[in-house]
């Protein structure tokens, strides 16, 4: 207990201290670190408490139950600590990571899921692999490249998940009492890409008529308050739209068809890829019903980071050029930014009024934030 009476004096003196001292990227990072630490050895704490079974002296029927009356957590967080600390003890490097702050609960609590009864003894084996994936890669980029992992690892144990995903499936739309209609719905990845993209694009064009009728409403200096709906709004009359436009196609008219991006030759740790455009990793069982009616694009690399392309000597990234620098990148460039390449725009690295070429070696994707960014002059730093 002395060690923890000491935490607590610790904690105290940082409750107490100003918070600006504390609001400097260093030590929010370090704060952090030590945060995911301290998670840490509450969790491997929980499991030696669900372990030794005192819990059950105060007549509580599990550490979990116990965890919640005592502790106020809600039910499925103590359960899920409980879990936690127990799949820790199959996990021992993600375990000394863990307690060394290299990673956190976010990327454990993934580690865990991917280790299963099929996929222990590859985990075993790989560990060491998967943990280092965690401390290097952001967030993101480490649940796809676990992903691919689990792939391999248990191939129809994923295959399995993605097909009960897709039955999973589910839209309910029920009119009130009111006469107002409440939606509700779940859909797979590819189903839900679909949507997504066709739902987003009427939604853009409204945005684009909004913003037009508040410039001539309120002149120059608008803001999106300044716009006649909210975002929601709009995404419920482009639901609408999107309806309105389905109604309106012609009987027997050609459909849109999907198109997939077969990525060839491109060497990632597990030696494949299945994603859609927005970096959504899918199983390459749930693309087989849609092959029959689908587009296949095929994109070749010449090592890791190159694609090849043609047409060097032109102003702006289009056509092969600029899928190449898509399907490369596939993320803004900016470490600090996870916008996917529908949200991006593809400019030269080395900018084409200074000799840059439009090749795919000197593009990349970048946000209009980010790339409008680079164009302005730097903050002076701080006194």
């Amino acid at each position: 207990m002395d060690v923890v009476r000491s935490l607590v004096s610790a904690v105290d003196a940082l409750c107490a201290a100003d918070p600006s001292t504390l609001a400097d990227g260093e030590s929010l990072v370090a704060l952090q670190r030590e945060l995911e630490r301290l998670q840490a050895v509450v969790t491997r704490a929980t499991a030696a408490f669900d372990a030794g079974g005192s819990w059950a002296a105060d007549g509580a029927r599990s550490s979990a139950a116990w965890l919640t009356a005592r502790c106020g957590l809600p039910v499925a967080t103590a359960r899920r600590r409980v879990r936690l600390g127990r799949d820790l003890r199959h996990m021992a490097k993600v375990e000394a990571a863990w307690l060394t702050g290299a990673i956190g609960e976010a990327q454990v609590a993934q580690l865990a899921e991917a280790r299963t009864e099929v996929t222990a003894e590859s985990f075993a084996r790989d560990e060491e692999m998967l943990v280092d994936h965690a401390k290097q890669l952001p967030y993101r980029q480490f649940t796809r490249a676990l992903a691919y992992w689990s792939q391999h690892a248990d191939p129809d144990g994923v295959e399995d998940a993605a097909a009960a995903q897709h039955r999973a499936r589910r839209l309910h739309l029920s009119c009130g009492f009111d006469g107002a209609w409440f939606l509700d719905g779940v859909l797979d990845p590819i189903s839900g890409e679909i949507v997504s993209r066709a739902l987003r694009a009427i939604e853009e064009e409204l945005f684009a008529a909004d913003w037009a009728e508040a410039r001539a409403r309120v002149g120059e200096g608008l803001c999106s308050t300044d716009l006649a709906r909210s975002p929601a709004q709009r995404r419920a009359d482009a639901l609408v739209e999107m309806a309105r436009r389905a109604m309106a196609l012609p009987p027997g008219a050609r459909l849109p068809e999907p198109l997939f991006t077969v990525l060839v030759g491109y060497e990632t740790f597990a030696g494949r890829m299945c994603e859609l455009a927005s970096g959504r990793d899918v199983t390459p069982g749930s693309l087989v019903p849609w092959l029959d009616e689908a587009w296949a694009e095929r994109v070749v690399f010449d090592g890791p980071d190159r694609v090849k392309n043609v047409s060097v000597r032109r102003r702006i990234f289009a056509g092969a050029t600029r899928r190449a620098v898509e399907v490369r990148d596939r993320e803004c460039f900016h470490p600090l930014c996870d916008a996917t390449v529908e949200d991006c725009q593809v400019d030269h690295v080395q900018p084409w009024s200074v000799g840059g070429l439009t090749v795919d070696t000197n593009g990349r994707l970048a946000c209009a934030f980010h790339n409008r960014l680079r164009h302005r002059p730097r903050p002076p730093p701080p006194p």
